[in-house]
């Protein structure tokens, strides 16, 4: 009965509707009952809710970044309108001081605005051109080729070797010896290696027969914290010189022995000649370091030996100098990231044409290689922060102060009245063994000035130039340059004591 009286009331509904529009209804009867016309009209507005839905966050979501974009727009509008009126007026402190130099540059430059079509403003046309040649900079410098990029290596970490030695303070040091036994050497021969190096640096590439030849044992050790030698907090350059000592002692040294010092590496052999004299047989220096603020320099020296470092590695000194420790963060990001690079880059050098060509070669990428992987294995920056901060401290000495020379002791009154009447106590300071320095004259690392202030203060020393030799090329992997460097500093060959 529902259903009836429903559908009774809407066809009075229509013919109401037709009584009063005067329309009249001339098709079928609307039959649809209310169950099919409820369901039909449910889907009909669920879906059409659905779609609205979809179309209003699509709305929302263009409606908010355009409102975002228009706020943008007034605020870049803004800024030019405040630039304009505070900057770029006539009476603005920018303008004042720029119109004078912009009138000039823009007079010199005003014919080239003959060039330009005549119905372009020509402010607009050269500040188009500029950024234009900008970016062709920039694209220019992004290398495109990536087949031919090299892929970088992965430093490894290596088991443990090395032979190491108990010191007094409880510290272990490892060392390498190389050439022949203790009992049958005629020549000792200690090496300290320089900066971010290790004791399997040694003379790079010496064959052994050559050692063999000369009855030489080269003894080579980690520095403090490098490689897998136990790091020493409070080290200095006395310490260094007592470590060798000790070294020396505990491998079976009982003469005299010769250092080795090269590039960086001859702090430490400076130092034992300073420290322990009486130890030291003689010293061969192969571009050696000195303090790079050196007081006793005078300001052309320290000009000719600057000029030729690339300015990172002048940064480099002047924050081991002031700032040390701020090289910890430039370290982990450097050759503490766990990638291999070029010592260049590392080091932070520039290199001569010979030792272009040498770091170049497969044998010297694979010494470098395997050389930095054992200096870092302990993976601690502290130990070449310290390295760092001695290279440019005060060394306590100088090398006039190696010059042999004789010193009274006149101390206090009763000293001095006693020199009167007798003789005074007098002994010979400075070290009297030989002293040889290799100097390549391309080397662009240590640079021929270094050795010229060196000789300076020490006459006695003997220099061998070397022509267009630069800092590697003369040392490393060069059996003709090391048999001369051992003739020199050992005469005719012997070979060792038993033959």
């Amino acid at each position: 009965m529902s259903e009836v009286g429903g559908s009774y009331t809407r066809r009075d509904d229509l013919a109401g509707l037709e009584e009063e529009s005067g329309i009249r209804y001339a098709g079928e009867p609307i039959g649809i009952s209310t169950p099919s016309f409820a369901t039909t009209s449910s889907e009909y507005v669920s879906g059409d809710s659905r779609t609205r839905e979809s179309e209003s966050l699509k709305d929302q979501a263009k409606g908010f970044m355009m409102a975002w974009g228009e706020i943008l727009l007034e605020f870049g509008r803004g800024c030019r309108d405040i630039a304009q009126q505070s900057l770029l007026t006539e009476d603005s402190y920018l303008v004042r001081k720029l119109r004078r130099p912009y009138s000039k540059v823009s007079g010199k430059l005003k014919h080239l605005n003959e060039f330009l079509p005549e119905d372009r403003d020509p402010a607009h046309v050269w500040s188009v051109m500029f950024f234009v040649f900008i970016l062709a900079l920039a694209a220019m410098n992004v290398n495109t080729n990536h087949d031919r990029v090299p892929p970088v290596k992965k430093v490894r970490i290596h088991p443990p070797t090395a032979s190491r030695i108990l010191l007094p303070d409880g510290r272990h040091m490892a060392y390498r010896e190389q050439g022949v036994p203790a009992d049958r050497a005629r020549f000792s021969l200690i090496a300290p290696h320089p900066f971010l190096s290790s004791r399997l640096a040694g003379i790079p590439g010496v064959k052994m027969s050559l050692l063999e030849e000369y009855g030489i044992r080269l003894v080579t050790y980690d520095l403090p914290g490098f490689g897998e030698s136990d790091p020493h907090l409070g080290r200095t350059l006395n310490s260094s010189a007592f470590d060798i000592l000790h070294l020396a002692d505990a491998v079976g040294i009982c003469d005299k022995f010769w250092m080795l010092g090269y590039s960086s590496g001859a702090m430490h052999a400076w130092a034992a000649l300073r420290y322990i004299p009486k130890r030291i047989a003689g010293a061969a220096m192969l571009a050696p370091m000195i303090n790079p603020y050196e007081r006793g320099m005078n300001k052309e020296e320290i000009k000719m030996i600057w000029e030729t470092w690339v300015p990172s590695r002048k940064l480099f000194y002047f924050l081991a100098r002031r700032f040390p420790k701020l090289l910890s963060y430039f370290y982990w990001r450097s050759f503490l990231s766990g990638k291999h690079d070029r010592i260049e880059n590392r080091l932070h050098l520039s290199l001569g044409k010979r030792d272009q060509m040498l770091v170049e070669e497969p044998i010297f990428e694979e010494y470098w290689h395997r050389d930095v992987e054992e200096s870092i294995r302990q993976g601690n920056p502290k130990p070449f922060i310290q390295e760092a901060v001695l290279q440019v401290s005060d060394w306590g000495f100088s090398s006039a102060d190696l010059q042999v020379q004789r010193k009274c002791q006149r101390r206090g009154f009763l000293s001095w009245l006693r020199s009167l009447y007798s003789q005074a106590e007098c002994e010979l300071a400075g070290f009297p063994g030989p002293i040889h320095i290799w100097q390549g004259m391309d080397d662009q690392v240590v640079p021929p000035p270094v050795t010229d202030y060196i000789v300076r203060g020490l006459p006695e020393a003997i220099v061998h130039k070397l022509p267009n030799e630069g800092h590697f090329s003369y040392f490393f992997f060069c059996d003709e340059c090391h048999r001369q460097i051992f003739s020199t500093l050992f005469g005719v060959p012997q070979g060792s004591l038993d033959s």
